[in-house]
């Protein structure tokens, strides 16, 4: 989801290696690209929480996520824009743009039309995730945030129509990789010819597929080798059960322990005294307080993973 979340967001020019994206997950990150990209992390999360009724609201939930935390933008987040919105030229003026999006107030019958749309199912799931996405880029319903927000619901489709279940398959990768001719595509769905936004999301996907896969292999490596390092460990040292986490969240402090496992201070310290004597993690602050772990190996398959991933 994170590797998504930020191929999402390098698309539109926001980028953060996974160490500062992990410290922006904890707080602990000045980053203000790190604070977007956790942002997106968020629209994923409720895309997905949402998949089972994907209408009007969530994908408005989504764009909440997505906003709610970017300062200056508070009060646009979860609603639909009220004013007119355009692609390209500059900010003063349509004049010159590659795509002037429909007056506001044709915003809502547009979406409802859309969510209907969304909600066939006699259609190839690809190409219906791959159609409404251009459409809704088209629609452009939002002040800010289309771009992401419009991926995220690629997802929502996905896993509503069953086609993923238990991962998230990094599509936003597969159009990072060729981000002109995406663009491309959805400028010739908006001169009526839906066949190249297809064929860049059925690339996309085939990308995502083969690539994620050898993330997945790579990262289980990374975890595989950590048991082997903890083998000296009791079963029940509360050590083994931080493990599983790290692949998500590859740097860690003990408030972030006591928060999603409920450890309480003393075995989170525990935890991360075992990790650490283990070799699985590192400290890496030399502070005395506000102290964060990581997990060197983990960051580095990611890195080497979104290294690849150059903006086309």
């Amino acid at each position: 989801m994170r590797t998504e979340s930020t191929s999402s967001s390098q698309i539109e020019n926001l980028t953060v290696g996974a160490r500062l994206l992990a410290l922006a997950e904890l707080d602990q990150s000045n980053s203000d690209n790190a604070r977007v990209v956790v942002a997106n992390v968020r629209a994923m999360e409720a895309a997905l929480a949402l998949a089972d009724k994907l209408d009007e609201d969530a994908i408005l939930a989504m764009q909440a996520e997505l906003l709610s935390r970017r300062r200056g933008w508070e009060e646009h987040a979860g609603s639909y824009r009220d004013g007119l919105v355009w692609v390209g030229s500059t900010s003063v003026s349509p004049r010159g743009a590659q795509h002037i999006a429909p007056q506001a107030e044709q915003v809502p019958e547009a979406m409802a039309d859309l969510v209907r749309f969304m909600h066939r199912d006699d259609l190839p799931v690809l190409v219906q995730a791959a159609v409404a996405h251009a459409q809704f880029e088209t629609i452009h319903p939002f002040g800010d945030g289309n771009g992401r927000t419009g991926r995220a619901v690629v997802h929502a489709i996905l896993k509503a129509k069953g086609v993923v279940t238990h991962t998230t398959a990094p599509v936003s990768a597969g159009l990072l990789i060729q981000t002109e001719e995406y663009f491309d595509a959805l400028g010739a769905f908006r001169d009526g010819d839906a066949r190249p936004i297809v064929e860049r999301f059925t690339a996309a996907s085939r990308f995502a597929a083969s690539s994620g896969s050898g993330l997945v292999d790579d990262l289980a490596g990374q975890v595989d080798a950590s048991r082997q390092s903890m083998k000296g460990l009791r079963r029940q040292a509360s050590a083994w059960k931080v493990l599983p986490c790290l692949v998500a969240q590859p740097v860690i402090n003990a408030r972030f322990l006591a928060d999603h496992l409920g450890m309480n201070d003393m075995t989170a310290q525990r935890a991360l005294g075992q990790l650490t004597e283990a070799g699985v993690l590192e400290e890496r602050t030399g502070l005395r307080r506000n102290r964060v772990w990581q997990h060197a190996g983990i960051l580095r398959v990611l890195d080497a993973y979104a290294q690849r991933l150059r903006r086309g």
